[in-house]
Parts: structure tokens; sequence; C-alpha cells
């Protein structure tokens, strides 16, 4: 079994979404085509991480399942409750924006330009926004890890907030072009970051929020019930299971457009030029045998329709050929409700039975003769039976 690094919602998505490509970014360490929007979401997080890392008032981590670390707040002697610093000026947020921007991935100058503009609009509205209403947090592009049963998870979370009854809101921050209240319902990024909080943090999480860069939106809903998280867990235990077993089949769909690994792919590699003639021969060949297959096919389900019908009318099961002899044989399978065999069973006082049943161990306690004939009778009205009849060849 190959070791399994620790998972964050990325590499859970990127190995879903094809477990090749998971392999080439977390195992071959290949690097990705820098794009623009990627570069640009970048550069718009730290700048909001710069700004509101003043406010932050941490919260009481978790040391294990019953310890927690307290805050200067917690102690009885405490000359008063921390204040949050101050938040730093348009003018202070737009100077750190213009010295950290990431300019890697843009195709063309004027797209570099359009996405700069499109940054400082997004950033003086989210100022504005939060000047009028500053929010309570008690971290900021938090680096939390945990173990998620016996799975290593971890995530870099954009923003944890003092809710007002006293629990804490997760905000991940989005700066795509459309997003709703479904896309914060559906987020399985906001399901796992509930995971890590829930396991770093003694306060509850209350509400799960997708903020909405471009329209200054936040959508937020209710934390996840536990049916919400088990779906999420049992995908993060596939992908675990896959990344063990070393399973890096590609699963081509329309993610393959943007993939920089076409060319790596074995869906999408281009057969050497020294190769093609002889390969184009034998697909060639491959597919004229193919076509004669299906054919035989269908011609040697008609000769043995048509022999049956003959055994039927005849009544024989052998009928002689010029260099063999034709044999009709019988295939009876038969099938039965595992559920209610088992219900029989505990109503017939056999508790001895109630092991993982197949047809034949039923069959076989239908052949036992020690077993109560009462009990046997009614599991045997639930079979039904599948007939089958073919044909073998032997020598004359």
């Amino acid at each position: 079994m190959a070791a399994v690094p620790t998972l964050s919602y990325s590499s859970v998505r990127a190995y879903l979404e094809c477990p090749l490509r998971w392999k080439f970014l977390y195992i071959d360490r290949l690097p990705e085509t820098p794009r623009g929007y990627f570069s640009f979401g970048r550069t718009v997080h730290s700048v909001l991480e710069e700004l509101l890392r003043p406010l932050v008032l941490p919260g009481r981590r978790s040391m294990s399942d019953r310890v927690s670390q307290a805050t200067l707040d917690d102690y009885p002697g405490s000359s008063g409750r921390a204040t949050p610093g101050r938040l730093r000026s348009r003018e202070e947020m737009l100077e750190f924006y213009r010295a950290n921007w990431l300019g890697e991935g843009y195709t063309t100058p004027d797209e570099e330009r359009r996405y700069r503009q499109l940054g400082e609009e997004i950033l003086l509205r989210f100022h504005d926004t939060i000047s009028a209403a500053p929010p309570t947090p008690i971290a900021v592009e938090a680096h939390l890890e945990a173990t998620w049963d016996d799975i290593p998870v971890h995530g870099y979370i954009d923003r944890i907030d003092r809710t007002p009854s006293g629990g804490l809101e997760i905000v991940d921050y989005k700066t795509s072009r459309e997003l709703s209240a479904e896309d914060a319902e559906g987020s399985d990024q906001l399901a796992l970051y509930q995971v890590l909080v829930e396991k770093n943090f003694r306060d509850p999480v209350e509400r799960l929020t997708l903020y909405h860069l471009r329209s200054q939106t936040p959508h937020s809903v209710a934390r996840r019930a536990r049916p919400a998280l088990s779906e999420l867990h049992e995908r993060v235990v596939s992908v675990r299971d896959g990344i063990r077993t070393e399973s890096y089949e590609p699963t081509p769909g329309r993610q393959c457009a943007r993939c920089e690994f076409r060319g790596m792919c074995p869906e999408f590699k281009e057969v050497p030029a020294g190769e093609r003639e002889r390969l184009k021969e034998l697909v060639d060949r491959f597919e004229t045998l193919r076509a004669d297959e299906r054919r035989l096919e269908g011609d040697l389900a008609q000769a043995a329709q048509e022999l049956h019908r003959a055994a039927e009318r005849l009544g024989v099961h052998r009928m002689p050929g010029s260099r063999g002899v034709a044999i009709r044989r019988r295939e009876e399978n038969w099938r039965y409700p595992e559920d209610r065999v088992r219900g029989i069973l505990t109503e017939g006082g056999q508790p001895e039975m109630r092991s993982p049943l197949d047809t034949e161990a039923i069959r076989r306690l239908l052949r036992d003769p020690s077993f109560p004939p009462e009990v046997k009778r009614k599991i045997s009205e639930l079979g039904s039976r599948d007939v089958r009849w073919y044909w073998t060849l032997e020598d004359s």
C-alpha cells in the first residue's frame, strides 16, 4: 500500500476529477501552468489577509478532545477583554496590493490591466463594507490540520469569525464571476473546513459562508449536519483508498480541455511517428476481426437456436455431425431474496444460519435432511429459477 499524504479539499477534488492528474501534481510534483485568474485570486486573498489581521482576537484552540488552549480573555485576572487593532486605511491597502501583485499567467498586458483594475474595485468596495460593520475574526488565513477518523486532512481557511452568540462562522472568499446560496449549500470545501475548525477550536461552528467579492455578497448557510458530513467522508475515504492502491487511471471529461498534462496522458498522447504505419495496419486488422467476430457471434447464436428447436422437437440431446457431436447441456440458476430468507430462518428458530447467505448456501440448506421441513418449504416458495440451454462439442 502506498503512503497517503495529508489531504486537502483541492487534492480530494483533483483526485475525484482525474486520478492521473492527481498523480502528476502530488506524486510527480509537476508544475501547473500559471493562469491569470489563479494569480488574481492569490493576490486579492493576500491583501484581505493583511487588511484584516489587525482585527484578529484569537479563539480558544483545542489541544485534545477534552483540553483547550485558553487565550488571555479567559483569565479572571485579565484587565479587560482584548480589543482589535486598527483597520488599515484604503491607501495602505492599495499600496500593499500594488506591491504584492502577481503577474504570472496573464495572456496579454491588456488582460492583466483589466484584472488589476477589477482587483482595486473589489478591494475598495470590500473596505467600505468592512469599515461600516467590522467583523470579529479569531483567525485569518488559518492553516489547520486534523485527523478525520484515520485520515489526515488540512486546509487554509480565509477567515473564522466570532458570531454574536459566541459561536464561529467560517468565511471563504470567492473571486469567481457568479456565486449563489446553492453553491454554499453544496460546498464540500466549507464542509471540510467545518471538520477542521471543530477539531481545532473549542467553540461550535454556527455558519458557513461563501463571500462573493465581486458583488460583496455573503452566501451563508447553517453548519453541515452529520449526514452531509458522512457523504463527504465517504468521498474522502474513496480518495484515500485510491491513493493507497495506486489507482491512477485517467478519467476523460470536459476538464481535459484545460489540463496541462494532455501530452503525457495515455488518452491523448500521440503515437511516435516511427510506430504509426505498423500500428495502423494492426488497428485495421483488429477492426476487420472484430467485425468478423460480431458476424460469427450472430451466426453461432442462430445455429444454436436451430439446434435447440430440433432437440426439443425430436427429444434428443446429442446430434452427430461430420467431425464431432453437438451435446445439449442445461444450466440452472436460482435466486432467493436474502432478507426474506433471513426472516424465515429467524422465525424458524435457526439463529446459527444468520451468517451471510448466498444462493449455494441456501441450496445446501434445502438439501439438508435434518433441517425443519416447514422452514425449507417456505424458503423454497421464495425461489425463482432461470434455465439456460447451451451446446458443447466433442469429437466423434
